[in-house]
């Protein structure tokens, strides 16, 4: 029988016929070889599917999944399902890691037989200068890790590596959520598994003119905000520990501060969206009231004031 692989990479794939060769290509450049790549084909409408098929009779270890269309999450599920690895990366189908990413995470929870997850630093590609700087995360394997990862999402998806024992814990991904399935997946493994950080630039997300879920600023910033309070939902002791006020300060707070940043950065339908929803929960201020209460005004109404009174 031939031996299982070390690490399952499961990458989702849709309509992603211009990237995924590059994609594939850092995978087969990484300097650990003791792996497989599983790549399932979410309905392509392009030409993913033929190109994807080639790959695979030059590519040892690329096994291709074909499905009709369901969405990252049921993707990723797929693989997950097919995986055969101790430990699950993911990559998706427009993004790349540097040569070592795989080893050095790899080598840490070799190292750390208690961690669960892995993670690491990354770099933006393809956008301004100052959006492209290295970032290296904390260390957030510390007393206040819970209440760190309810603030935002701590590393991107293709930024860590994961027992696929911890995944399988939690049912992997939870399909009805069309972004920040990472982020619900991470908070439900690493609030209750050791987490450990490899701090090096070693993933890399690639911005570009095609379709990309993270683009859809209402929808990340309303699915985020659901996500954690489904969470603290399932988890009451955890709302006791933190205390109602900080709660809603992670939560409702979170979800303010995101209205607010596209405000001043000409998102206003995204602003209008989330600034009507606020109204509507027991967390803002006064002073905040004359951001909330002109987003009741008709949307064409809302951005010619917000307009005028900016000049």
């Amino acid at each position: 029988m031939l031996q299982s692989p070390q690490i399952s990479i499961v990458m989702p794939c849709y309509n992603a016929g211009k990237t995924i060769k590059t994609s594939i290509g850092s995978v087969y450049r990484q300097t650990f070889r003791d792996f497989e790549l599983i790549v399932v084909n979410d309905g392509s409408t392009d030409e993913s599917l033929s190109i994807l098929k080639k790959l695979a009779e030059s590519y040892s270890g690329l096994r291709v999944i074909d499905q009709p269309n369901k969405g990252a999450g049921p993707a990723r599920n797929r693989g997950i399902k097919e995986a055969a690895g101790e430990f699950i990366a993911f990559l998706d189908s427009d993004d790349s890691w540097h040569p070592d990413c795989l080893s050095k995470l790899h080598q840490a929870l070799m190292t750390d037989t208690n961690a669960a997850i892995a993670y690491c630093g990354w770099q933006n590609t393809g956008l301004a200068a100052n959006r492209c700087k290295p970032f290296v995360p904390a260390d957030h394997e510390k007393p206040d890790k819970i209440e760190t990862l309810l603030r935002t999402c701590p590393w991107p998806i293709h930024g860590a590596l994961t027992r696929k024992s911890a995944i399988d814990a939690v049912g992997g991904f939870a399909e009805q959520w069309s972004s920040c399935m990472d982020y619900d997946l991470w908070l439900r493994i690493a609030s209750f598994n050791k987490i450990v950080l490899v701090p090096e630039v070693l993933a890399y997300y690639h911005h570009h003119a095609g379709e990309q879920i993270t683009k859809n600023r209402l929808r990340i910033a309303l699915n985020h905000w659901k996500i954690q309070l489904e969470f603290l939902k399932n988890h009451p002791p955890i709302v006791k520990a933190l205390g109602r006020d900080k709660v809603k300060q992670l939560t409702h707070g979170e979800l303010l501060h995101r209205a607010y940043v596209a405000y001043w950065q000409g998102d206003l339908a995204t602003a209008q969206s989330l600034f009507r929803r606020l109204l509507f929960l027991p967390f803002f201020k006064l002073a905040d009231l004359k951001y909330l209460l002109p987003s009741l005004l008709p949307a064409a109404l809302y951005q010619k004031l917000i307009r005028l009174c900016r000049n």
